[in-house]
């Protein structure tokens, strides 16, 4: 396989090109859980853990790590979340601090947090994940902290480079929680220039000298702990949003303070662009509440859809993910790249490589021996609402000679289009098959005679035909009747399913089958 057939596998061979032939390599990512974690941030996520799948190919060991940075400050109360007036009493405190709001985890960090941590490995991503709280209350940062502290004067002309109000003279690398509320609302007043630190806290009054070996109420700020971090865990890759990696961007002054300070070199990087959602504008926000979450797309999206969509596209392409119509055309891609990938269906050699690999990389655990069953999407929508939403006896209708894994997929993929059905399809896609015995639609006497002759002479011998020939039928049965196609088709519709239009017909009536039909059309 050429090392260009995927971006994930030029970013691993440049990950070891440039950090050298390690026996261990980290990579990097990370999120405050200031609110419901978006799927924006999700993309961070899979990007790296695609690179960690390629490095790993390449017969490297890696370190996944994810850090949870839940000792930042809760700044703003999230418009989605319950007990907004409780909250609101929290502000400024650390956000593992603050109380769940809705009374399930032990912080509502936390339950930012569980939230993830439950469904990655739903999409085969299983990072180690690190809780800055810990480690800051635990005061393993104690050195590097003391080592800003020594070079603050260094950080501060670094950061002032690139700001248009300069940090003043007294600015210190360092955030501290009150030992009395716990809020940030202090002010640092010397350093002894080993590990004691000297505030008081405007809210409470409260002073004292910290130590940094044993207190938990010191932390970096963050332009700086984002380096300090770099060299802590010895990162090798992590990339960053667009704005990160602007110029003068947390990225640009971490690469010089990660070398000035630390004397570490920056991780290799690159700049991932925002999600938006189809029919919304403007960036995903956690702590608006202006979210779609990893749940919410694994409703619509099966696993293995998930990560097409994202391994797919590059990194820095900017895309949306779709809830509308486009729905369908992404499960079809999907199926297509799969064919290709089993053989099933012929592309050019270029074009079948990068398939090939974007195939690999979208497995939630590996490859399948064989090409699954493939149940197409538009096919499943139909055939739910056929059944009136029920799984199984959609299941029992495909009679699928399959394996139990493969019975499980085709399951996953029916709820997925049974959720986007009933939440996010177009009105003109839903639709329901009229009771038998149901009261007949009004039509003219010449449209009932129709429906009688489609009843008697095209559906009586629906087995003889095959969806060609049946549209021939219906379009044969039409002109007999002295109506235009579209107009016996309209009635067809109005009489089984109560709308001006639907399904392709000849499909519909196939998959719907002759008795059902007989009785739906017994009225007329």
């Amino acid at each position: 396989m050429s090392s260009t057939d995927h971006w994930a596998d030029t970013y691993a061979e440049k990950i070891i090109r440039e950090k050298g032939d390690k026996e261990l390599y980290v990579c990097a990512s990370g999120i405050t859980p200031s609110g419901t974690v978006h799927i924006g941030n999700f993309r961070e996520i899979i990007s790296v853990e695609l690179v960690v799948r390629a490095l790993r190919e390449r017969g490297k060991k890696v370190r996944f790590v994810y850090s949870w940075d839940d000792y930042d400050v809760f700044r703003k109360v999230p418009k989605n979340m319950p007990n907004r007036e409780m909250l609101a009493d929290y502000l400024r405190k650390p956000i593992t601090l603050t109380p769940d709001p809705f009374e399930k985890e032990e912080s509502y960090a936390r339950h930012n947090e569980k939230e993830v941590e439950e469904l990655l490995p739903r999409v085969g991503i299983l990072p180690e994940y690190i809780y800055q709280a810990g480690e800051y209350r635990a005061s393993r940062y104690a050195e590097g902290i003391r080592t800003a502290l020594a070079q603050r004067e260094r950080a501060r002309e670094i950061l002032n480079e690139h700001r248009t109000d300069p940090l003043p003279q007294d600015w210190w690398p360092i955030t501290v929680f009150c030992a009395s509320c716990s809020r940030d609302t202090t002010r640092v007043e010397g350093w002894d220039g080993e590990y004691g630190v000297a505030y008081r806290c405007s809210s409470c009054g409260h002073s004292e000298q910290a130590d940094l070996r044993s207190t938990p109420a010191v932390k970096l700020f963050w332009r700086i702990d984002w380096p300090m971090r770099w060299a802590h865990e010895k990162v090798d890759f992590e990339p960053a949003g667009k704005d990160h990696h602007s110029e003068g961007g947390s990225f640009d002054t971490g690469r010089r303070l990660v070398k000035e300070l630390y004397g570490f070199d920056a991780p290799t990087s690159f700049q991932y662009d925002f999600i938006g959602i189809k029919g919304r504008t403007g960036k995903i926000s956690s702590s608006s509440g202006e979210v779609v979450s990893l749940g919410d797309v694994l409703e619509v999206y099966q696993p293995e859809l998930v990560r097409y969509l994202f391994a797919s596209t590059r990194p820095n392409t900017e895309f949306a993910i779709s809830f509308d119509l486009d729905v369908i055309k992404n499960y079809e891609d999907y199926d297509r790249c799969e064919r290709v990938y089993f053989g099933g269906e012929q592309v050019g050699e270029e074009k079948a490589r990068r398939q090939r690999r974007i195939y690999e990389l979208s497995q939630v655990e590996g490859v399948p021996e064989r090409q699954p069953t493939q149940v197409p999407f538009r096919h499943l929508c139909n055939l739910l609402q056929i059944h009136s939403g029920d799984i199984e006896g959609v299941i029992g209708f495909l009679a699928l000679d399959t394996s139990e894994e493969d019975l499980a997929r085709v399951r996953t993929r029916a709820a997925c289009a049974w959720t986007w059905i009933r939440e996010y399809a177009p009105e003109s896609f839903r639709w329901s098959l009229r009771a038998p015995g149901s009261p007949p639609v009004e039509v003219t006497a010449a449209g009932r005679e129709a429906l009688r002759r489609l009843r008697d002479q095209v559906i009586e011998g629906l087995e003889r035909y095959d969806e060609r020939t049946l549209s021939e039928a219906i379009f044969g049965l039409a002109e007999a009747c002295g109506l235009e196609a579209k107009e016996l088709f309209r009635l067809a519709y109005r009489a089984l399913i109560g709308q001006d239009a639907g399904p392709r017909l000849a499909g519909f009536l196939l998959t719907v089958g002759r008795e059902r039909i007989k009785k739906i059309l017994e009225p007329y």
